[in-house]
């Protein structure tokens, strides 16, 4: 593992400063809804959280280089709609397990809470994957790689290939070649 330069540390620092003074301003916030009435408070809280997702999303996805970018249908299947359900059924009071997922007057249960940090790091997650390191000078074009597996395969199929024409010739032939072989 590499030491991290100057600033990588930098950015570790502000990262961290970040996190810290936005879970200080959800506090602020969350007093705030108190008052509110409990639908709006929730949804409030919710956001609040969802925002505290991106965060720490950005937080420990911040590199040099492009943002690489994808679409994972399996993070988006098995993180963001269970989360986005949690979060809906627990203000919505027709849905089915509205009376696990929603919290007390107005406040957030945890695990809506973290459904929501779910649902707020799993979206860009969905999308960009993370970071990947290109020199200036270089192309884009992946590096290609010899041998490996595909040496072994490529090789197994020529001695296969020379097999077969050996067993294809006639068999007088190549008892002949058999015979003089031995003879010398």
């Amino acid at each position: 593992m590499k030491k991290p330069d100057k600033k990588e540390n930098v950015n570790l620092f502000f990262s961290a400063f970040l996190i810290l003074a936005f879970i200080v301003c959800a506090h602020f916030f969350t007093q705030f809804t108190a008052n509110l009435d409990a639908t709006l408070g929730t949804v409030i809280n919710i956001c609040i959280y969802a925002v505290f997702g991106l965060l720490v999303f950005y937080a420990t996805r911040v590199g040099d280089g492009k943002p690489v970018k994808r679409f994972s249908l399996l993070t988006l299947l098995v993180m963001v709609l269970p989360s986005l359900y949690i979060m809906i059924a627990s203000v919505a009071k027709f849905m089915p397990l509205n009376n696990i997922f929603a919290g007390s007057a107005g406040a957030v249960s945890v695990i809506t809470a973290l459904a929501a940090v779910a649902f707020g790091y799993g979206i860009p997650y969905t999308f960009i994957s993370g970071f990947e390191l290109a020199s200036d000078g270089e192309e884009t074009t992946p590096e290609v790689l010899e041998g490996g597996v595909e040496a072994d395969v490529l090789a197994n199929t020529e001695g296969m290939t020379e097999a077969n024409t050996k067993a294809q010739e006639p068999a007088g032939i190549a008892q002949e070649a058999d015979g003089e072989n031995t003879e010398a």
